[in-house]
């Protein structure tokens, strides 16, 4: 098995070690993480119903052409400041966060403190 292969793997077990342990209700949905070398993805899940309420990442037209020149943290911070401001606009101001079987550590930290920013409470 490469390496690229193990590491998934592993951030998969973690994954669903942390997945274990919290859900998303509608009173207090879930904020999931996702993380790629060149780009960051933020949902809102409701997880009972199995809807997603609340999208954004780095390849989403409008932050594209606004983010082309900055930096993966500061995309990072950019993409929860957006999750936030769309959560607003849906009704949602107290989530559930998930790291996605990722370090709360760089990127995934800045998200996670721009969003608490942005008005998000976890």
């Amino acid at each position: 098995m490469n390496l690229m292969k193990q590491k998934r793997a592993k951030q998969l077990r973690r994954h669903l070690r942390v997945r274990g342990k919290i859900s998303g209700t509608p009173e207090r949905p879930r904020l999931a993480i996702f993380r790629t070398l060149n780009h960051i993805y933020a949902q809102i899940i409701d997880d009972v119903a199995g809807k997603t309420l609340a999208s954004t990442s780095t390849l989403v037209a409008a932050n594209r052409t606004k983010l082309a020149k900055a930096s993966n943290t500061e995309q990072s911070k950019a993409i929860g400041l957006d999750i936030a401001a769309r959560a607003k606009a849906a009704g949602i101001t107290k989530v559930v966060f998930d790291r996605g079987g990722f370090r709360y550590h760089g990127r995934v930290k800045a998200l996670a403190e721009a969003a608490r920013e942005g008005g998000l409470q976890f």
